[in-house]
């Protein structure tokens, strides 16, 4: 399983006083409306109902995006017609009735001609996605987003259901954080000029404690719930593991506790409502989902990731979508996370009840025809085949002076390491080499061509299979390497991460600068030699007997104090990696 640095993401960027006073000012202007009338507060009796239709039927996330690999390549990929309208045919062919887009750039216009003009029973839920303001030209995008999300709920009247304005842009943990002012004038500029129903979506915690700013501006509250993802944030959330239920029965103790855990996030977000003395609010679930791929890259969501544990939520959900429609209290709709796979997500991919090929996962099959009704992705399965928490399996301790993980020079009693392989973060590239000056080791070198995308780049030596190595034995001893790199700027990273009894996925990385333990970038190879114990230190939580990630070598430019989309990086060459007691 991938590590979760490749979830780091970038602070806010400061700003000189000059630009927050311009800024200031334009914010000023906007939130008077250009000397308008400010909306008032929505009050009980005003507000907006959702519709039968909107209440009564299925629905999914969508996302039309196919082969974007990255966020880089979305702005590039063309989103056609003919393509938008396989995918609504298929959505429909599952007996979803509604979708909700996230934006109302780019495609949700095809999106909705298409509905309209090919007469398909498919209803909406249309998105504004406003983004953090840090200039002016921001602010004014925001509006555009928001104009072109009031002329599509205007234009399209019995297609667009209702309105969401935001997508988890104040839960406290949110990278794309918009102030819940400016949230608030968004919403009631957005609302004063359509007819729909009009919500916020954002994560179980930030509606718990909702402002009044908010919860007065809406219509319904849209609240997501991920008790599978939080397993892997938030690992004592609830008991996942079911560890004291058989093992044949495990896996759908886990589905049972996981929808308990969903049905009380969705209780303490009405909590947060009824402390405004707005219970009575209808609540849907905007997001909530299982992902199918324990995706490469991604959170490690190893023992819970499965096709067949992805239809047991599934159809969990189905039913307290029929409960809810019953109960005053429960969600009146539950929007299911994601309708296809979306590669551009790399590691946070495989939620899709369609992967990227258009293919019919496990979830959906019983539903129709392979073949004919769709294609279905391969493999066959029962609900036997689910997936649940087992223990590691403890290999003996290795009891070398020295575990070698890359070198040509034989050492004696030392124990090689087998069955492992490199793995890039992104596009770094690697291969073996021997050009330029040898290392003291000779033979070949590993040569590593950064290739980072927006916050950084990583190469890491690992067993794919979950394989890991006792390495208890090596607590006082060190992680060695020899490394040349001509100039390379600042600091580099070095890391590894072990399993645990509990399979909680534990990382430690420590970020090294010319002299440090050894480290130089003149050029010449130097011997790095770095003590494990500098490891335990960042994270006690290491277990050194499930090591799995042997070597981890990277640059997270938030960690390093690097400009973000950083190019030109030079060439790093390492050789001779072991770890000595």
């Amino acid at each position: 399983m991938m590590p979760n640095w490749l979830h780091a993401l970038p602070g806010t960027v400061s700003r000189t006083l000059a630009f927050a006073l311009a800024l200031g000012l334009v914010l000023v202007v906007v939130a008077c409306g250009g000397g308008g009338t400010t909306p008032q507060a929505v009050s009980q009796t005003d507000r907006r109902a959702l519709s039968d239709e909107f209440l009564t039927r299925t629905a999914v996330n969508y996302s039309p995006y196919r082969t974007a690999a990255s966020v880089d390549d979305l702005a590039g990929e063309v989103i056609t017609p003919a393509n938008v309208l396989e995918d609504l045919r298929l959505v429909q062919a599952t007996g979803i009735g509604t979708i909700r887009l996230f934006t109302s750039g780019i495609f949700s216009r095809t999106v909705l001609e298409v509905i309209r003009d090919n007469g398909l029973d498919l209803k909406v839920q249309l998105g504004a996605y406003p983004n953090p303001i840090n200039s002016p030209a921001d602010e004014a995008a925001n509006i555009a987003e928001l104009d072109a999300c009031i002329a599509l709920a205007n234009d399209f009247p019995d297609i667009v259901l209702a309105v969401s304005v935001g997508n988890e842009t104040m839960v406290e943990w949110s990278a794309h954080k918009v102030p819940v002012a400016d949230m608030a004038r968004y919403i009631k500029y957005a609302r004063a000029s359509v007819a729909q129903p009009v919500t916020t979506n954002d994560n179980f915690l930030f509606w718990a404690s909702v402002p009044k700013a908010i919860a007065e501006t809406i219509d319904f509250a849209a609240v997501h719930v991920y008790p599978f993802l939080d397993t892997f944030y938030n690992p004592t959330a609830y008991d996942w593991r079911q560890k004291d239920v058989a093992e044949d029965q495990r896996a759908r103790a886990m589905i049972d506790a996981t929808v308990v855990e969903a049905k009380a996030q969705f209780e303490r977000a009405r909590k947060g409502l009824v402390q405004l003395n707005l219970g009575t609010m209808p609540m849907t679930i905007g997001e909530t989902g299982w992902a199918a791929v324990d995706t490469p890259g991604g959170p490690n969501l190893a023992f819970r990731a499965h096709p067949v544990n992805q239809k047991m939520y599934f159809d969990a959900l189905q039913q307290w979508a029929q409960e809810g429609r019953r109960d005053a209290q429960g969600p009146k709709a539950i929007f299911y996370f994601q309708a296809f796979d979306e590669p551009w997500k790399q590691g946070d991919d495989g939620w899709g009840l369609f992967n990227a090929n258009r293919q019919a996962r496990y979830v959906l099959q019983s539903l129709g025809t392979c073949g004919a009704t769709w294609a279905c992705e391969s493999g066959s399965y029962t609900l036997a085949d689910a997936v649940s928490w087992v223990p590691p399996v403890l290999a003996p301790t290795v009891d070398a002076a020295r575990y070698t993980l890359y070198a040509d020079t034989l050492v004696a009693g030392e124990l090689r390491a087998t069955g492992l392989r490199w793995d890039p973060f992104a596009l770094t590239a690697w291969r073996d080499s021997s050009d330029g000056v040898p290392s003291p080791d000779g033979g070949a070198h590993l040569e590593i061509t950064p290739n980072p995308v927006d916050f950084g780049w990583g190469l890491f030596l690992y067993s794919n299979t979950g394989v890991t190595e006792n390495l208890e034995a090596f607590a006082g001893g060190h992680l060695n390497f020899s490394i040349r790199s001509d100039s390379y700027p600042g600091q580099i990273e070095v890391g590894i991460s072990t399993d645990t009894f509990d399979r909680d996925v534990q990382e430690a990385f420590l970020q090294i600068g010319p002299g440090d333990y050894g480290y130089c970038n003149t050029n010449q190879w130097c011997e790095v030699s770095i003590p494990i114990s500098a490891f335990l230190a960042v994270n006690p939580k290491l277990d050194l007997k499930y090591v799995n990630f042997r070597f981890i070598i990277a640059d997270r430019f938030s960690f390093t104090g690097k400009p973000l989309n950083l190019t030109g990086l030079p060439l790093l060459r390492i050789d001779d990696i072991h770890w000595s007691r």
